[in-house]
């Protein structure tokens, strides 16, 4: 399985990302096709070899005509939904959009509808955000980790004013992730969308064991004497024991809740970055009947998961187990139906084979949009899979 291991020695943000990319393989060409791909005309992408402390990197600056100062949740996933991206790319994307609203939300008091992002909502962080994600599919990754985050020291400026470093917003999502401060008169190291790349990508620390196979550097704008401001990507092959990744699962007991009430909480917690999320039906003390909610949860999110089931359920506590899961690799990729657009999920077989299931919301829609029945539109699809 190919992988990716983000290092950063020195932080993190969605241009030293994209830079590192770019060191690995990814096709510049494809970077500079990107704006257009968002609908975001006028976009000039500029693409630098640089020397950080002496090391080679690349370096990737935008050139953007006058744009809004900023933009509301949902103008991003609108330029994300617009976009050409595969659908877990997009997926991804708009979640970490949302993850940076919802951080922003809480900080200033107000609702997820209302945060006008201000740097974050900028063009230049669009393309950040949406190229680092889909930066990673291009090149094959089937996995990325990343190591402990250096985030820097002393305050920052911005739209709201002087913030400790790291701002309020990028050290929420930096939740349960591995961090160290400094180095000392460093600044702001880890940029808000270099923390919701993170937080969308990461499935935890890297792996004992891997065969190193490309590195590479994407360099900051900071420049410091005797030290390399860069982010250092590795791209591996991992081994079997790297296959299997270390998760979290949350469990909680509930005989309480009216049913369309907890299957709604189940559907924010699976909004919210949960990978699994199961209502069992169970017998409580007495007899009662009960469900058992399970989540299946990342590292870095299972705090917060934890917080949501404590919030938004009648439950009065939550076990936590760590568990192992090994899964196999899988991709989405789209087929043409009937003229129409037909997400799928593509899972490799540890035979070496592949299977390959169409989305049903796009099953449903073209059956809808065609008249066709949906076992036909599945088959179709089903069938221009093998054929591909």
């Amino acid at each position: 399985m190919k992988i990716a291991i983000l290092d950063p020695f020195s932080g993190i943000s969605g241009d030293m990302t994209l830079g590192a990319l770019l060191d690995v393989g990814l096709d510049p060409e494809w970077l500079r096709s990107l704006p257009e791909s968002l609908g975001l005309a006028g976009v000039g992408v500029r693409i630098a070899d640089v020397k950080r402390a002496e090391i080679a990197c690349k370096k990737v600056d935008f050139d953007i005509p006058p744009q809004p100062h900023g933009r509301h949740l949902k103008q991003l996933k609108d330029v994300v939904a617009r976009s050409s991206a595969p659908p877990a790319v997009k997926d991804r994307a708009s979640r970490a959009f949302t993850m940076i609203a919802e951080q922003e939300a809480i900080i200033h008091a107000t609702t997820v509808e209302r945060v006008h992002l201000h740097e974050v909502g900028a063009v230049d962080a669009i393309l950040d955000v949406v190229g680092g994600v889909w930066g990673f599919e291009q090149l094959g990754i089937e996995r990325v980790y990343c190591g402990p985050i250096a985030t820097g020291d002393g305050v920052v400026q911005a739209a709201h004013g002087t913030l400790p470093v790291p701002a309020p917003a990028t050290l929420r999502l930096l939740e349960g992730h591995p961090v160290r401060p400094g180095p000392e008169g460093a600044g702001e190291l880890v940029t808000p969308t270099g923390a919701a790349l993170v937080r969308v990508l990461s499935a935890g620390p890297p792996p004992r064991e891997y065969v190193p196979l490309r590195s590479g550097f994407g360099a900051g704008t900071k420049e410091f004497v005797g030290r390399a401001n860069a982010l250092r990507l590795i791209v591996a092959e991992s081994t079997s024991s790297a296959d299997v990744e270390a998760l979290v699962q949350l469990a909680s007991d509930i005989d309480d809740m009216a049913p369309e009430y907890l299957a709604a909480a189940a559907d924010l917690l699976r909004e919210a970055g949960a990978l699994d999320v199961v209502v069992i039906p169970t017998i409580m003390k007495r007899g009662r009947a009960g469900a058992r909610l399970e989540v299946l949860s990342r590292p870095a999110d299972a705090d917060r998961l934890e917080y949501l089931m404590l919030s938004e359920t009648t439950t009065i506590g939550v076990r936590r187990v760590d568990v192992q899961r090994r899964a196999l690799p899988r991709e989405s990729t789209t087929v043409q139906v009937l003229g129409h657009p037909v997400g799928l999920k593509v899972v490799h077989l540890p035979n070496g084979g592949v299977r390959a299931k169409p989305e049903f919301s796009d099953v449903q829609r073209v059956a809808q949009q065609t008249g066709r029945p949906l076992r036909d539109i599945f088959q179709l699809a089903a069938d221009q899979a093998e054929r591909e």
